[in-house]
């Protein structure tokens, strides 16, 4: 059944109460013109609208969408909710009430409370690890957002969907959709933006999760050239953070961890705690690897974060680094047994699927087996990993999982098949 259209609405409204079309109009509009909009010739500014609403003692909502206010009431608590649920990490939870407001034929003719749904259901999915209907969701949403009528919301919609791409394993599709979008914000002039900086590092951990790293290093350069640029505290925190990033991958450790620092320091109250939560297992990772005689303070901050984690909206990959780092504090510590029970529960908390984080938890626990001494579960589980890296584009990560595979397999005997195959699969993947 088809809805009023505005001017049916107003003109209802207008009889029901005895008022004519002369009697609306005084004395800011014209009778004609009231006539006009209740025959949906004529579409009124929304000051128009608001002044029709006050007029016939309905809210203006109820006049253009047709829903009572007490239901816009009820939806609007229910998105509340649905949005405190996710930032608490009640993914789950969030993901119902989402889907609630959703699936209410009244949200239809409230677009802009049902785009908000739809993006904190994809939020949601995404937390839940259901990263295949989070894409399909954020394809969608890309389509529809303008970069011209909100464009810090525009950037978000293209950042989520170029991460859950990545966690995905697929990294290159996870280029494409931010280097897109950065693209098309350059062209538009919008380059100096904190839009434009939040799509950088979408872009840059792109880059760095597929090997790239001289492109990398040149993205990590520009965004903190831009950032500091354009002065906010948030744009310049998101620059430190990536350029942190790229120094961990680089080996820079102590310039990466100096990085981190100064982007923490910028994080403000506001932010969002997942965000945050990965910044400080980052520095954690850092410092573990710049200063090896701090990793029991490394080891405090990380095992504080996992205490908190379940307090934001952390997905099972953020949960998945955090043991990941927790496990290889572990090992610095002279605790291989323990280091092996955590990489196992974050492997365990991934599942099967090709990703980068568990492709971390594999080399971790197959560096904590060679400490045991059990040298066929680590070459088993550094196969696995250098498998998962290859699947996703990961090349030079690739490269260094086969030839510390290639490296176990040395220590358990003289030069053989496997061992050397090892080798040459780390030279392919470096293009050798």
């Amino acid at each position: 059944m088809d809805r009023e259209t505005l001017g049916q609405r107003i003109r209802a409204l207008r009889i029901r109460q005895g008022v004519s079309q002369a009697q609306l109009a005084f004395p800011e509009l014209s009778d004609s013109y009231i006539s006009l909009i209740e025959s949906d010739k004529r579409v009124p500014a929304p000051s128009v609208v608001e002044l029709l609403a006050a007029k016939l003692n309905c809210s203006a909502t109820y006049l253009v969408s047709g829903v009572s206010e007490d239901v816009v009431d009820e939806l609007r608590v229910t998105l509340d909710y649905a949005e405190i649920a996710l930032q608490n990490g009640a993914a789950a939870e969030a993901r119902a009430r989402f889907a609630e407001v959703l699936a209410n034929s009244d949200a239809v003719a409230l677009p802009e409370m049902l785009h908000q749904a739809r993006w904190g259901y994809a939020l949601a999915l995404e937390a839940s690890g259901d990263l295949e209907e989070a894409i399909t969701g954020l394809l969608e949403l890309t389509e529809e957002a303008s970069a011209e009528a909100d464009l810090d919301h525009w950037a978000k919609v293209h950042v989520a969907l170029s991460r859950c791409l990545r966690e995905r394993g697929d990294i290159s599709a996870g280029v494409q959709a931010a280097e897109g979008a950065l693209r098309h914000l350059i062209s538009t002039g919008a380059d100096s933006t904190d839009a434009a900086v939040h799509l950088g590092a979408a872009l840059l951990s792109a880059f760095i999760e597929r090997g790239d790293l001289v492109r990398a290093r040149h993205l990590a350069a520009q965004l903190v050239e831009r950032a500091e640029r354009i002065g906010t505290p948030r744009a310049r925190m998101v620059a430190y953070w990536e350029a942190a990033y790229v120094a961990e991958i680089r080996g820079e450790y102590e310039d990466g961890v100096a990085l981190a620092e100064r982007a923490l320091m910028l994080a403000g109250e506001g932010e969002d705690p997942r965000n945050l939560n990965r910044l400080r297992v980052i520095h954690a990772g850092l410092l573990l690897r710049a200063r090896p005689d701090q990793a029991a303070r490394a080891r405090e901050m990380l095992s504080r974060v996992r205490g908190e984690i379940t307090a934001s909206s952390a997905g099972e990959i953020d949960v998945a680094w955090c043991l990941t780092e927790l496990a290889r504090a572990e090992i610095v510590l002279g605790r291989p047994a323990e280091s092996v029970r955590l990489a196992e529960e974050a492997i365990d908390l991934l599942g099967d699927a090709p990703r980068r984080a568990t492709a971390g938890a594999l080399t971790v626990l197959g560096e904590a087996c060679v400490r045991l001494g059990r040298r066929e579960r680590a070459a088993e589980v550094l196969t696995r990993a250098a498998t998962c890296l290859e699947e996703m584009e990961s090349s030079r990560e690739a490269a260094q999982a086969w030839f510390d595979l290639a490296e176990v397999l040395a220590e358990t005997g003289p030069a053989d098949e496997p061992q050397m195959a090892a080798y040459r699969r780390a030279l392919t993947c470096v293009g050798v």
